[in-house]
């Protein structure tokens, strides 16, 4: 036999057999002859034995053995069976008890080298998957499903090195004096160091006892035992702590505990100390069914040191589709005081809020054309200034509504599309607490007749309906010029037209596909007097494009515009017509009236102008990277700006985003609003987002922060600066550590969410953790 010539034996399970497939080596062969010759029996040897799952193959330089009892091969040496592959210097294979000894660069692979350990030595059982390597190095990875829908798979790795790795079974790895990291590399940034760690790949659950968290080589907590997840998975365990700092709750710490109770209920316990405030227990549970999912939470702090008082909050949310036709839902949320959100609460979404959602609601779905609802509502209303106290809404108890639609009917008798038919009504008693606010019910049915009509680039569609109410109304306190009860039929008609063209150009050097698409919408409504009704509900929309081609108005029921109008608008677009992507867009609108106004909202004066101001709307991407969009007010009749936005965004790639934007309302608001986030330096990105009122001459909220990608972690600091009142002020300061598919040390999830709000375009400069974070 030649030098380097390389000899491969298989072992066929179920017999005996070891044969030579390459080469011809006559002293090799009368070595082996006692192995390789086949028994006597009924098959002939010339018949091969059919190949099986559990076949294993060995392969080396040099390779000897005694027959049935065990195989030396040395130099190059390889074993493999299905997915292992064991290699080393030398490999001893004992057939009997299907044990294999492996000594000198020992490297096993298996999963399609998802599992790779390596060392000086090992011992392992192949077929029972049993055994032990002496000082190994080692690193396995796992597919962690998609969180969200629409998401990747994404592999999560770990790595570490240990005293001694034990095989305890499929997927059962045991270690001593062990560490495990998510780090690429010998020298980890951060790794966990246990006296044991155990890794079971079967639940994907990874514990440690006796262990501590390094981080540069510093230790940073300890954990006597902790079990943590493999593929980045919900868990059980204590998650690591979260800090705070404001200056309403001074310096706060947080010690969570989640239980993953099953796969579709968790629970989460969390202590919270304040230093200004003392200490807090919160617990939040969800729970999700095939038919149903829901979540509770809830707060309770017995003795704040400021107020002297207990406090507390209470939420639920549940939502069940109690038949494939029937679904329900409960929203439920209680503080204990009006202050809670602007005392407790860090963020300024929650501070801000004054008005908590308390109903139950049924609808009933009907051959997919109707359907019915049901609904409970009322709110807490909280007034954190008293000198300015928040309007309380009025309570439905309850409200009923039946909605219909029929489109295309009667195309047979038309020779169109048909008619469109639709119904909307709804009963609704409404109550309020306050004894000079009136009570009532109110009864509304609408019904609407359409006839869509459409041609090549040209539709028009005529509708007629009639609204009509009625109300009971329980003033409460004697109001001789105001009626009780009261009946409003109101005829509406408006037609919707528009015409569409289009033509190729050619602009700044590219092709481009133009359209021109004029619209007309006109609205007829009659005159009813409607002064004496009091509001339950409604309120003016805001106006926009949107409202020009509304029907009203006000929203809710209680007040119905007349309507003698038209509004007329058009819009340009540029289309790249090899993508479809719109390029720019320019839009402009305005209403126009043939009478004066006579139904007001809140005793305001009618209108008596002609025409409403004039709308202007403008984007355009410049580049591949940047974009502005505009929309500008203008009113004709006084010569002056309304209304004016604009903003600007260049986001040219990942964790790349700078946002200039200008609002200007006229005696409302006039702000400035930068934002973004960029490379600063080598690894580090700052983060910002800052909105100046010139209206007030003062910053209204300022983010300011750092983050740093280690490879395999992330540090992100920084400040939160949010104005409360016109002389008070909430500072909030943040540092998170985030080890990645691991777990996250500091301020929590809310840094993350709390920056994704407040800048556009803003990217996770690592990959999104998993580990002891809940999903």
């Amino acid at each position: 036999m030649q030098p380097g010539t390389r000899r491969k034996v298989k072992k066929v399970s179920g017999t005996n057999n070891l044969v030579t497939e390459e080469g011809s080596d006559e002293s090799l062969l009368q070595t082996l002859s006692a192995v390789a010759a086949p028994e006597a029996g009924p098959e002939s040897s010339e018949t091969p034995a059919p190949k099986s799952r559990e076949e294993t193959r060995i392969s080396a330089l040099r390779v000897y053995g005694t027959h049935a009892i065990d195989l030396v091969a040395e130099g190059e040496a390889e074993l493999q069976r299905d997915t292992l592959t064991l290699t080393a210097d030398r490999l001893t294979y004992r057939e009997p008890t299907d044990e294999v000894l492996a000594d000198g660069n020992v490297c096993l692979k298996h999963d399609d080298g998802r599992f790779e350990m390596s060392g000086p030595s090992a011992s392992f059982v192949v077929g029972a998957r049993t055994g032990e390597i002496i000082d190994p190095k080692y690193a396995m990875s796992r597919i962690r499903p998609p969180r969200e829908e629409g998401a990747q798979p994404r592999l999560v790795s770990g790595s570490g090195h240990a005293n001694s790795l034990r095989f305890e079974g499929e997927n059962q790895y045991r270690a001593t004096n062990a560490t495990w990291s998510t780090c690429k590399g010998a020298k980890p940034d951060w790794y966990i160091k246990a006296g044991e760690l155990e890794l079971d790949y079967d639940r994907e659950i990874g514990t440690a006892r006796n262990g501590k968290v390094v981080f540069k080589d510093v230790p940073i907590f300890w954990l006597p035992w902790a079990e943590f997840p493999l593929a980045g998975q919900r868990h059980s365990g204590i998650l690591p702590p979260t800090m705070e700092s404001s200056t309403k709750t001074g310096f706060g710490l947080s010690i969570p505990y989640y239980w993953n109770i099953a796969p579709n209920y968790d629970l989460t316990l969390t202590p919270r100390y304040m230093s200004r405030r003392g200490t807090q227990l919160g617990a939040e549970a969800r729970y999700m069914g095939a038919t149903y999912s829901g979540m509770t939470r809830a707060e309770y702090m017995p003795n704040d040191s400021i107020t002297g008082e207990a406090r507390s909050l209470a939420s639920l949310q549940h939502r069940h589709w109690l038949t494939p036709r029937l679904y329900g839902s409960i929203d439920l949320n209680r503080v204990s005081d009006d202050r809670y959100f602007e005392d407790l609460s860090t963020r300024v979404s929650m501070s801000s809020k004054v008005n908590l959602l308390r109903e139950g609601r049924l609808m009933y779905v009907g051959g997919g054309w109707w359907n019915l609802s049901g609904l409970a509502q009322s709110y807490q209303t909280l007034s954190p200034d008293p000198a300015r106290p928040t309007g309380m809404p009025y309570r439905r108890l309850p409200q009923i509504a039946l909605n219909a639609t029929r489109p295309g009917e009667f195309s047979r008798f038309l020779g169109t599309s048909g008619l469109d038919l639709a119904w909307k009504s709804e009963f609704v008693r409404f109550v309020h607490p306050d004894e000079h606010r009136p009570d009532a019910t109110r009864l509304t049915a609408y019904p609407q007749l359409s006839l869509p009509l459409h041609w090549p680039g040209f539709y028009i569609t005529p509708k007629i309906g009639l609204h009509y109410t009625r109300y009971d109304i329980d003033r409460k306190q004697s109001q001789p010029d105001m009626r009780d009860s009261i009946s409003r039929a109101v005829p509406i008609f408006s037609i919707d037209s528009g015409l569409n063209f289009e033509r190729n150009t050619r602009l700044f050097g590219s092709d481009y596909v133009q359209t021109l698409e004029p619209r007309i919408y006109y609205l007829n409504t009659a005159y009813r007097r409607q002064d004496d009704i009091p509001l339950f509900d409604t309120s003016r929309y805001d106006f926009g494009f949107a409202q020009l081609f509304s029907e009203n108005l006000y929203t809710g029921g209680d007040r119905i515009a007349d309507a003698n109008q038209l509004t007329t608008a058009v819009t340009s677009r540029l289309i790249n017509p090899a993508t479809g992507a719109e390029n720019l867009q320019v839009i402009l609108g305005q209403r126009y009236y043939f009478q004066d106004q006579r139904v007001t909202f809140d005793e305001r004066t009618p209108r008596t102008n002609t025409r409403t101001d004039l709308l202007a709307g403008f984007s355009a991407r410049m580049g591949r990277y940047a974009s502005f969009d505009s929309l500008w007010q203008y009113n004709p009749s006084v010569g002056q700006t309304e209304r004016y936005t604009a903003t600007m965004r260049y986001n040219p790639s990942h964790a790349r985003a700078l946002n200039l934007g200008y609002r200007f309302a006229r005696d409302i608001l006039r702000d400035v609003d930068i934002s973004g986030q960029w490379p600063l330096w080598g690894r580090w990105y700052g983060v910002t987002r800052m909105t100046y009122s010139l209206k007030d001459s003062k910053m209204t909220e300022t983010i300011a922060g750092l983050e740093y990608n280690g490879g395999c972690w992330v540090l992100r600091m920084g400040a939160h600066r949010y104005t409360l009142r016109e002389r008070e002020a909430n500072n909030a300061y943040f540092l998170q550590l985030e080890l990645n598919d691991f777990t996250s040390i500091g301020s929590g999830g809310n840094v993350v969410s709390l920056i994704q709000r407040s800048v556009p375009g803003y990217g996770m400069i690592n990959e999104p953790s998993g580990g002891l974070l809940k999903d």
